[in-house]
């Protein structure tokens, strides 16, 4: 294996059973580094501080200290190392405590030599892309491509810039609408792997039979209808990000084999007998809780504690406060200059409209009509007669917060059914109108195409029942 040329390929190993220190230094001197070793917490506080090492491999558990307590002081030191936690499989939990207070990546034992070298390459190349951080404080920033620069965001804005450093899997949540890919984009372009791909997956839009093969690959002839090889996403995010939105839709023995892929780096593709080794990076997302997922046995509860390393959750546009108008303003103009329209910006009125509403579609929501004021109407002004009929008889803000209680009247002939029976109504009405496309239905109802199938699938042996 070849290795880029940094400032110092020295590596500083601490592992306190002697066997395995051994094993772990000859693999990395056979790939041409040089290893300092120690067994203590003690002995590796002396060596850190006369080399001050860019990549440090660190057992969790020592004799004299917790794996924890050494990689604090080493940051306090040196905030820019590369750490990378090595655990037992029973203490993944604390090395996924390591990676939310600043470790690089985390080794579950055993775990073969490719593995341990594809560790510290990541680490190595962390450390070259890493930017210094400036004590000087600065305004808040707002992290491209987003806009808004309110409390909420600069939440967001800071995980991301910290995650962006490590290895760690990201659990993005959040409503329908919120930004979430983005989000995912935005952490891989401020990542070392910015270079590499970033391949998006979204794990509801794809029947559960195809998933496996859109994940993993396939090889020709492997089931009926594979007529060519074909390759995955997380072999073609190989180097880069692999993005698996709406990942609580995935099936339960797919998760078994995305965990594997977790532990191992190593994918097999439908049909094939070998597996292969891949160094991508995984952010997913929902718009569910996952941990209710987990609860409600939908989710596997080892793979949830997997890949629930840092999460981050986008606000609903409505805390958001004036990050509304300024998404708003900026919208308004980059579409007018699309359509060849003059708009100058918002009526007051419509200011203080979206300032009100509680936008259930999110940011999604205001783009769409934003979209349809600016290609029926030429300006100048965005204003309250533009917008769509349905968006100006939207409840606002203060009324779903209790000023001004709905009435409970215009139920019609939902009145008096189960939420089941109306959830079956909608759907089948939905449906219906979109000529059975069911697509089309889930883009309309905001949930996964699979949802739909499923119910589909359960109504049907409910009638034949």
């Amino acid at each position: 294996m070849k290795h880029e040329s940094l400032p110092s390929d020295t590596i500083l190993l601490i592992e306190d059973t002697p066997s395995l220190q051994m094993i772990y230094a000859s693999a990395l001197k056979r790939a041409g580094y040089t290893v300092v070793t120690c067994g203590t917490a003690a002995e590796a506080m002396a060596e850190f501080q006369r080399l001050r090492a860019q990549v440090v491999l660190l057992d969790l558990m020592l004799p004299d200290r917790t794996g924890l307590e050494v990689m604090q002081d080493f940051l306090a030191m040196e905030p820019q190392t590369c750490i990378t936690v090595i655990t037992a499989n029973g203490s993944i939990n604390k090395a996924v405590e390591m990676m939310r207070a600043g470790a690089h990546e985390f080794l579950v034992k055993p775990f073969d030599d490719q593995r341990l070298l594809a560790a510290v390459d990541n680490a190595r190349r962390s450390v070259r892309h890493r930017v210094p951080v400036k004590p000087e404080a600065a305004e808040p920033m707002v992290l491209p491509p987003f806009i808004g620069r309110s409390r909420a965001m600069q939440s967001v804005y800071d995980k991301i810039r910290s995650v962006a450093r490590s290895m760690a899997t990201v659990f993005i949540t959040g409503e329908s609408g919120t930004g979430k890919e983005l989000c995912a984009e935005a952490v891989h372009k401020t990542s070392s792997r910015a270079r590499g791909p970033f391949i998006a997956l979204n794990c509801g839009a794809i029947p559960v039979d195809l998933l496996e093969s859109e994940v993993f690959g396939h090889l020709r002839g492997s089931f009926t209808g594979a007529i060519s090889d074909k390759i995955g996403a997380a072999a073609a995010a190989d180097g880069g990000t692999l993005f698996l939105d709406e990942i609580c839709e995935m099936d339960l023995n797919l998760q078994t084999k995305l965990l594997r892929f977790l532990q191992t780096s190593t994918i097999t593709p439908v049909g094939a007998t070998k597996p292969r080794k891949v160094n991508v990076r995984i952010i997913c997302a929902t718009n569910r809780n996952p941990l209710e997922e987990v609860r409600c046995g939908n989710f596997r509860e080892d793979l949830y504690y997997r890949l629930h390393v840092v999460p981050i959750h986008m606000p609903p546009l409505r805390v958001r406060g004036e990050d509304v108008i300024e998404i708003a303003d900026k919208m308004v103009a980059k579409m007018a200059e699309e359509e060849g329209h003059v708009f100058l910006g918002l009526d007051p009125r419509v200011r203080d409209l979206f300032r009100s509403l509680p936008w259930p579609g999110n940011v999604r929501q205001l783009i769409n009509v934003l979209r349809n004021v600016v290609v029926l109407n030429d300006g100048p002004l965005v204003t309250p007669d533009m917008l769509p009929p349905d968006l100006q008889s939207e409840p606002r803000t203060e009324r779903l917060n209790g000023t001004a209680p709905p009435t409970g009247s215009g139920l019609g002939d939902l009145a008096g059914r189960t939420l089941a029976q109306i959830e079956r109504m909608v759907i089948e009405d939905t449906l219906q109108r979109h000529g059975g496309s069911v697509p089309r239905a889930a883009r309309e109802l905001d949930v996964s195409a699979s949802t739909i199938y499923r119910k589909l699938e359960a109504w049907a042996k409910l009638d034949a029942g």
